[in-house]
């Protein structure tokens, strides 16, 4: 490597900034370092080996795939080569670079009440892309002609998303094309999902219609000279599945549409040129780049072995930033959220990419929640420059790790759904949306425990906001669970009376377990009132008297007041009459619950509420 000139450059100077030649730090040495730091946590013994950071440090996904602290050559060096980028196994994106502009912003649009000038509008000021929701509740297909008056359809590629009546939709765009006589966009997608608009909608995923449905629209598509479908995996996404379920879905459905499409006649390239498909970009970062990277991994060998040529074997992403990751309270939380995930889809080698308004979860947005939306990518791709570099993730230890841990299980979750006999007899015979559902059920655990926490939901909520008021949206949130919906719930329903801190001692004794417990309330819908500093049970049971005798009173000092007076103050507020009496930290002789790090915060906050309904009933 050479040496930067120290004229030009002003860091040459600086020895701190410098590695001499052979001072590159040794693993053990960062296990020393890393263990030095867990044993002043507590989290690792004096006795304990330096090397057993990995296992205390090592987090695993909710597909058990191991996430290590630190990316090393070791961890990548039997992998499989990710190739080039712009060739085969496509891991590195289908392409060899990156387009000028980045990504395709696409924006989506729902509103029943949406206005020619509001599709102008979001033209205008950014997006490439349009994706009409049309059907109930949603884009009125009989209006589509006038929606997309002023629209140049050979320049911005529509994707329809009609669940009712997908072949209906695609008709109307045909006849709005063929009157203006224009060749559609590239990446103009007729959009049709029938087995995802299933499972969205809780309906039955009928094999005769399907076929119909999917070949009908690859001959429209054909002669329309667009994309005919999307294989939606934010479905199973939004039900709770895990990245590794999200991407074996993604690929069953994919290779059922390309058996259909072959079997009605196809050339298998011809086949894999209709098909789009959508995947969920979270605010995990590492996660959604990697899942990007695997699922176009995975296409790429069904294609190779549904005998495709390489250079129709690359993907076509659409990357969404996640419903289900949102949250109703504290909303403007969502703009850091999808702007993580936004960079990540970005990073990740997503072709389209749509930010979903940061108010999505209340209802439709309006124009300032539209416009923060589409500049979202704007700002990663015109001023942070992410779309500069294909594949900047390439070479990662990290991340190639987590990849192929990720492809791994995808294809595994892939031959559980093609042994059940394929995507429609697992859906049938419910083994696919079983195993969603184990894995929703973990992920509510952990949610519940906060050790998935969620900001201004379980943790820091602002009991006390005002929401932005929205027209609700009675078609975006179908089969979505949010993660944020267990403490939602309870804020909906906030209680009438409050909870009593029993704050023990000055502030430095009793402040940070009076704002844990505080905190953890508010995450459920409950206010707190305070005895403020007090030296002794008689001041705190009276602070409990004027506060109005609340049923829930809440034990909050340190441990050394704990063993002072924690057991005297529970007797005293027995005497004078309190009924639920909880500690914050671990239990005390006497008391009825206690919440510390790590509580299942719903199940405690549940028992709370009951207490404090019961007295205000």
């Amino acid at each position: 490597m050479v040496e930067p000139d120290p004229v030009e450059s002003p860091l040459a100077d600086n020895e701190a900034l410098r590695l001499a030649p052979g001072d590159a730090p040794t693993q053990q040495q960062w296990e020393a370092a890393a263990a030095a730091v867990l044993r002043k946590a507590r989290r690792l013994g004096d006795d304990d080996a330096d090397a057993d950071v990995w296992a205390r440090l090592t987090r695993t996904t909710l597909d058990d795939v191991d996430v290590p602290p630190l990316g090393t050559a070791a961890s990548v060096a039997d992998l499989p080569g990710p190739g080039l980028p712009g060739q085969a196994p496509f891991t590195r994106g289908t392409a060899a670079a990156r387009s000028e502009d980045g990504w395709d912003v696409r924006v989506l649009l729902a509103d029943p009440a949406l206005t020619n000038q509001v599709v102008l509008d979001e033209l205008e000021h950014g997006v490439t892309s349009l994706w009409l929701r049309v059907g109930d509740g949603a884009v009125p297909l009989a209006g589509l002609d006038a929606l997309l008056e002023g629209v140049f359809l050979d320049l911005a590629p529509v994707v329809l998303d009609a669940p009712d009546d997908p072949l209906a939709a695609a008709d109307a765009l045909a006849a709005v094309v063929a009157d203006r006589a224009v060749t559609p966009a590239a990446g103009t997608n007729l959009g049709v999902d029938p087995i995802g608009a299933a499972v969205r909608h809780g309906r039955d995923a009928d094999p005769d219609a399907v076929r119909e449905v999917v070949t009908s629209a690859a001959r429209r598509a054909r002669e329309l000279g667009a994309l005919a479908l999307v294989v939606d995996a934010t479905v199973v996404h939004d039900r709770g599945a895990s990245s590794a379920q999200e991407l074996g879905w993604a690929t069953a459905v994919g290779a059922a549409y390309l058996r259909l499409l072959v079997a009605d006649g196809l050339d298998v390239d011809d086949a894999l040129a209709l098909v789009e498909f959508r995947l969920a970009a979270t605010d995990e970062q590492l996660t959604t780049i990697a899942k990007l990277r695997a699922a176009r991994r995975l296409w790429h060998r069904v294609a190779e072995v549904a005998g495709g040529a390489e250079a129709s074997r690359g993907q076509r992403q659409h990357a969404v930033t996640s419903r289900a990751m949102t949250s109703r309270h504290d909303p403007y939380v969502n703009m850091l959220r999808t702007t993580v995930a936004t960079f990540s889809a970005g990073v990740g080698g997503a072709s389209a990419v749509t930010v979903l308004p940061f108010d999505a979860a209340l209802g439709h947005p309006d124009a300032f929640s539209r416009r923060i939306a589409r500049n979202t990518s704007a700002l990663l791709v015109e001023e942070s420059h992410v779309a500069a570099v294909t594949d900047p993730a390439g070479g990662s230890y990290a991340v190639e790790h987590l990849t192929d841990g990720l492809a791994r299980a995808g294809w595994d979750e892939l031959g559980r759904i093609d042994g059940a006999g394929g995507v429609l007899a697992a859906l049938a015979d419910g083994s696919v949306l079983a195993r969603v559902e184990e894995t929703a059920v973990r992920r509510r655990a952990e949610v519940a425990t906060r050790t998935r926490p969620l900001t201004g939901v379980s943790e820091f909520p602002n009991l006390h906001e005002t929401l932005p008021d929205r027209a609700a949206d009675l078609t975006g949130g179908v089969g979505v669970e949010r993660w944020a919906e267990p403490f939602e719930q309870m804020r909906d329903a906030r209680t009438a009376t409050p909870a009593f801190l029993a704050t023990m001692g000055t502030v430095a004794q009793h402040n940070a377990r009076a704002t844990f417990a505080a905190n953890l309330f508010a995450a459920g819908g409950v206010d707190t009132v305070t005895a403020g500093p007090t030296e002794g049970p008689a001041e705190v049971v009276a602070a409990w008297t004027e506060a109005g005798r609340p049923a829930v009173a809440c034990l909050a000092g340190h441990d050394r007041t704990y063993a002072e007076w924690g057991e005297e103050l529970v007797a005293a507020l027995r005497e004078a009459g309190a009924s639920w009496i909880v500690v914050a930290g671990r239990p005390i002789e006497g008391t009825d619950d206690s919440a510390a790090v790590g509580v299942d915060a719903v199940a405690f906050l549940g028992r709370a509420r009951e207490q404090l309904e019961r007295q205000s009933a």
